[in-house]
């Protein structure tokens, strides 16, 4: 076939059509703006195409049990139409006010960090105090479909929703089952409070769980250890509860687990922290159990405890309903009494009289002098306010055992004379009655100063007020004041040297000193009863023992406020004993009160005195038969 040539025409014609053409292309070309809008449109594209893909994905794995594992299918159930939602990715909402930052991953829909923006940890950086880092806390709620699939909140994506309703943050975050079908976690948080509401709520679930059963909130904790002194931390790290309309009560060192009827609150409490969780529907059967993470060794220790809560959830006609709160902050009486929720229990005040001074007394007399002064002078102060205060009933203790002092001889006479101890005993009541002396009148106004002591041993270890705060060589009055590190550890007593227990240990010993040698001359041995001259000697020696031993690893503050309080008593019956008792005029007077008619004897005295004369005649009788 014969191949058909261009001819010169045909050339002209493609020359001017391609002309033509670059004219048309150059004169419609489009302009830069256009190019960027048109740049943007295809990466939005792109991205939604990327979502899409992904949400394909989350559901091919609830429906398609060959590609994903079982446990994936089971956390998500029928919500699989959250993972569809752009929020189905790791990401985190913030929320905070002048105390605290709470971060709320969208996995989960839970508290995964809590700083206090006014507390610094023990670490040499110097950070803020975070109660929630590091996954060290969990939130979930176990479901369960109708088709008997279970449901674990933490596993699953939550859609975040931040607004702001009268000055306060509020945060929505709903797991959904369609779009009008979710569980809602709402986080209401107001300005300058640790205190933030927490709603838990479902709406349309009623045809997708199987409500007949409760809703399982598990709640869990590892509490970091935030203190120098591991031990003395630990001690007073414990889970808190309240149930029963106001009554509270604790988990101890050695029990790990109970079930709680009616609870209303539980608080994991570290030693100057705590986190809580409080609910104004009462839980019925709640479980809370403990346990201790340090063992061995403390060293590197990074947790102390490790807590957790089982609280189930009852539907209320298919839907949960539950006005809840958490409270991320310090374990402040002030703080915690404010709320009016009975939450100043957790504060480790002792019970009874001893919780009482220090609520009602310590507080507000300690609190009063730290206002205005150094919180290690305003312990001083305060020392010798509580003593001065207790001088009169000092005086009394001593006046008592200065006439028991004057009677000694004739007490050993009567010992000597009468062999019988029925017999010896009435005598010496006698004795007493006749010279007007009481002898339970030295120990009443002893009982009466024992609560203030043990309410110490309460007060120091729990007042936040002296953590961080420095006295002389004390960096940290809330923790021991160590001036020496020890290159091995000593068992009880710790692996430092501390130098207020050493001081307050010395004063002790001093004062026991002093005292105890009247005591003994006070004190008549009787047979059969234990000789307290020996108890009271060995007592100068382990007392001051027993001061270094066990508050090597306390707070300093504790230890100075007994270093002056042994001080302060010192010098008060030093000066009871030198200037305001006269052994001469007591020794007069118990011989005026002798010529004088006898006392009627108190009915503690009368009854005594009526026993032994009871078991005299009883023995009479034996003897005559």
């Amino acid at each position: 076939m014969e191949q058909k040539k261009l001819d010169l025409n045909s050339i002209i014609g493609f020359t001017l059509i391609f002309g033509i053409m670059m004219y048309i292309m150059y004169t419609n070309r489009p302009t830069e703006a256009e190019i960027k809008a048109e740049k943007a449109k295809t990466e939005k594209a792109a991205k939604a195409k990327e979502q899409s893909q992904k949400a394909a994905v989350a559901t091919t794995a609830v429906t398609d049990s060959t590609k994903v594992s079982a446990a994936l299918q089971a956390s998500l159930g029928s919500f699989a139409y959250s993972a569809a939602l752009p929020s189905a990715k790791n990401e985190f909402t913030t929320i905070e006010n002048e105390l605290v930052v709470l971060k709320i991953a969208n996995k989960g829909g839970y508290i995964v960090d809590a700083t206090l923006k006014k507390y610094k940890s023990m670490d040499k950086d110097g950070k803020l105090v975070q109660l929630i880092k590091d996954n060290n806390a969990g939130l979930n709620i176990a479901l369960q479909t109708k088709d008997g699939k279970k449901i674990n909140t933490k596993d699953v994506y939550f859609e975040p929703t931040l607004t702001k309703v009268d000055g306060n943050q509020v945060l929505s975050m709903k797991l959904k089952a369609g779009e009008n079908q979710f569980l809602e976690y709402k986080y209401a948080l107001k300005p300058n409070d640790y205190m933030l509401d927490f709603d838990v709520r479902s709406q349309g679930l009623a045809s997708v769980l199987n409500t007949g059963n409760p809703a399982n909130l598990q709640w869990n904790l590892k509490t970091f250890r935030n203190e120098k002194s591991i031990a003395y931390e630990n001690t007073l790290t414990e889970a808190v509860y309240e149930f029963e309309e106001g009554k509270d009560d604790y988990l101890n060192q050695s029990q790990d687990e109970k079930t709680v009827e009616g609870l209303t609150y539980i608080a994991y409490k570290q030693h100057f922290f705590t986190s809580i969780l409080l609910t104004k529907t009462p839980i019925n059967k709640a479980k809370v159990s403990s346990e201790n993470l340090i063992k061995d060794s403390e060293k590197d220790t990074i947790f102390t405890k490790s807590f957790k809560s089982e609280l189930p959830l009852a539907f209320n006609n298919g839907e949960l309903d539950y006005k809840m709160n958490w409270y991320y902050g310090p374990a402040d009486y002030k703080t915690l009494n404010a709320y009016d929720r009975n939450l100043d229990e957790i504060i480790p005040f002792g019970w009874g009289i001893f919780g009482w001074i220090n609520k009602y007394i310590f507080v507000p007399l300690f609190g009063f002098l730290s206002n205005f002064l150094a919180y290690g002078i305003a312990i001083i102060l305060f020392t010798v306010i509580i003593k001065l205060a207790m001088a009169p009933i000092t005086y009394k203790s001593f006046l008592s055992q200065a006439k028991m002092k004057v009677l000694r001889p004739e007490l050993n006479e009567i010992n000597d004379k009468f062999k019988d101890p029925v017999k010896r005993q009435q005598e010496t009541m006698k004795l007493y009655n006749k010279a007007g002396v009481n002898p339970m009148a030295g120990c009443i106004p002893a009982l009466i100063q024992m609560p203030f002591m043990f309410a110490s041993f309460k007060y120091f270890p729990s007042a936040i007020e002296l953590r961080q705060q420095g006295f002389l060589w004390a960096k940290d009055l809330s923790s021991y004041d160590s001036i020496f590190k020890l290159p091995f550890h000593i068992p009880l007593y710790g692996d430092h040297v501390s130098l207020f227990p050493i001081l307050a240990a010395i004063a002790i010993f001093f004062y026991m000193k002093y005292t105890t040698g009247d005591q003994q001359m006070a004190a008549p041995t009787q047979e059969g009863m234990p000789d307290m001259g020996k108890i009271m000697k060995m007592m100068i020696y382990i007392s001051p023992v027993m001061m270094l031993i066990f508050f090597n690893n306390y707070g300093s503050g504790l230890s100075l406020y007994n270093l002056f309080s042994n001080i302060m008593t010192l010098g008060i019956m030093f000066y009871i004993k030198n200037y305001v008792v006269n052994d001469q005029k007591i020794h007069a007077q118990i011989q005026e009160n002798k010529l004088k008619e006898p006392k009627k004897p108190s009915k503690f005295q009368q009854k005594l005195q009526d026993a032994m004369e009871q078991a005299e005649a009883q023995k009479n009788a034996k003897g005559k038969k």
